[in-house]
């Protein structure tokens, strides 16, 4: 992250959304940077190098999900899709393609800036030395492949490790059933998304105060699953 304002892009066609999103960013402290079009949006991308990139999907001249794979060719900072799309294989789509998180439009301000600052959390979390993750009474170490939970180890197999450990690593970020099948079990198996709930749930039995009503692992239903830590 830049040491002055971080500099948020947003690529979007409507001038509406400028008009409130530019203002709304500046205010809660980032340096909004604006292109209206998929082209315009990289070449900003690449200019500018923003902290973070707020990109459409619905742009004039080419589709916001070419606009988010050409830039994952050179751009590691996070992407979140703003779109009306609410299709449910739209979301999965995008994040298939590297988005960090998909706001629908409508959308309140006051979410898609917590999503934001989740996001940058993350990149910043990345480039820091991996030390313990925790969430709650819960610890993951990474280096000693140990789970903890208020102090006492939880025993989990290397399956449910590798899941866990995937989930903890993207730090708030939605990982599909796509991507954790097939980091998990291989490519063979990026559609028995059933491995996943029965993994899922053997793991909130473990470390969830309300496996009911988890808090540490979240469902994003039709989408994946995510890590909510300290």
């Amino acid at each position: 992250m830049s040491a002055l304002r971080p500099r948020i892009l947003v690529i979007d066609d409507e001038p509406q959304i400028h008009r409130f999103l530019g203002p709304a960013l500046d205010a809660a402290g980032y340096d909004p940077l604006r292109a209206d079009g998929g082209q315009e949006g990289l070449r900003g991308i690449a200019l500018w190098s923003p902290d973070a990139v707020v990109l459409d999907l619905g742009l004039p001249d080419m589709d916001g999900k070419e606009v988010l794979e050409k830039a994952r060719a050179f751009y590691d900072g996070p992407i979140l899709i703003l779109s009306a799309r609410d299709r449910e294989i739209e979301k999965i789509e995008a994040l298939d393609r590297g988005a960090n998180d998909y706001v629908e439009k409508p959308f309140g301000v006051g979410e898609l800036l917590a999503r934001l600052r989740v996001a940058l959390r993350q990149k910043a979390a990345t480039q820091a030395p991996v030390g313990p993750i925790r969430a709650g009474a819960v610890e993951l170490d990474l280096e000693k492949r140990l789970v903890t939970r208020d102090g006492a180890v939880v025993k989990v197999s290397p399956r449910e490790y590798e899941v866990l450990a995937r989930l903890a690593l993207g730090r708030g970020k939605v990982l599909t059933h796509k991507e954790l099948l097939t980091s998990v079990w291989g490519p063979a198996h990026m559609h028995d998304t059933q491995y996943l709930r029965v993994f899922v749930g053997q793991l909130r039995q473990k470390l969830e105060a309300d496996p009911a009503h988890p808090k540490i692992l979240l469902t994003e239903p039709g989408v994946g699953y995510r890590f909510i830590g300290d």
